[in-house]
């Protein structure tokens, strides 16, 4: 049994997104409905909050400072001062931002979905450093992990209720010949965000599912980890090794939560990363 340990014990709402920040040596991860940017220096225990004047749904680090933010009604981005400005606005009722991840390229991949889960109210779109948006996928309920094999020549992506990890071809900016990699059962959960380590395996957060799931570049499930939360959302590798895996959880819609449900969990050692780009906006 491979031993988890809290992080960080907190009560988010929806904890989401962690993301390795090796730039500066920290964690960073958020509330979605708590409207919080967390970060977390491991090497010290440090730990920083800032709110957010709209539900977040994803943040990453620029490559020049400062963050990029998948708000309710856009991508916004924090300079290195803490100023605040709109990349791109685009506020549509009823919907926010959720899950969102750095291409190889540096391009930003935002996805969004309809407060009410409602299908085909959610897009993934491939955001540009100049604010330039082309929408990927238009007919998604709850759009979720997205990730690129080491070489860059797959991307995995989640929409939730499909209960699917499906894997694309990349063309440069492109994808195409969209296809199954794994499919979870009934009873198993629903896939969340996911994130892909050195071998190429795809690690899978399981909401509703109390678990982590590897799965090889075949689709084979190869390795589970059982957490004590129910409601884990996503996955990273952190650490300047990147060799520990961070986990998101969540303790909105629980009547009885555990302990740790909201908190960030870590995986000493759990497997090996690979380095993420930044922004290049």
């Amino acid at each position: 049994m491979t031993a988890y340990e809290a992080a960080v014990r907190a009560e988010a709402t929806l904890g989401e997104g962690p993301t390795w920040d090796a730039a500066r040596g920290r964690l960073l991860w958020l509330d979605i409905l708590g409207s919080r940017i967390h970060g977390y220096d491991p090497s010290t225990g440090r730990r920083t909050i800032r709110t957010t004047e709209q539900h977040v749904g994803a943040v990453k680090p620029r490559a020049n400072g400062g963050l990029v933010l998948n708000l309710r009604d856009g991508v916004g981005l924090l300079d290195p001062d803490g100023a605040f400005r709109w990349l791109h606005h685009e506020p549509v009722p009823g919907r926010r931002a959720n899950d969102a991840a750095v291409a190889p390229d540096g391009a930003l991949w935002a996805g969004t979905m309809r407060y009410d889960e409602a299908p085909g109210g959610g897009t993934l779109s491939r955001v540009s450093a100049d604010g330039t948006v082309d929408v990927v996928l238009d007919d998604v309920a709850v759009s979720n992990g997205t990730g690129w094999s080491p070489d860059g020549r797959r991307m995995y992506y989640i929409d939730s209720p499909t209960r699917r990890v499906d894997v694309f071809d990349v063309d440069g900016p492109r994808i195409g010949n969209r296809r199954p990699l794994a499919e979870i059962e009934e009873g198993a959960g629903f896939p969340d965000g996911l994130t892909v380590d050195a071998d190429g395996c795809v690690w899978v957060a399981l909401w509703d599912g109390g678990a982590i799931r590897r799965y090889t570049p075949a689709g084979d499930l190869d390795r589970v980890i059982r957490l004590p939360t129910p409601r884990v959302t996503a996955c990273a590798f952190g650490g300047p090794d990147l060799t520990d895996l961070y986990v998101t959880t969540a303790r909105v819609g629980l009547t009885a939560p555990h302990p740790l449900s909201g908190s960030l969990l870590v995986i000493p050692g759990a497997g090996r990363g690979v380095p993420q780009p930044a922004f290049e906006g």
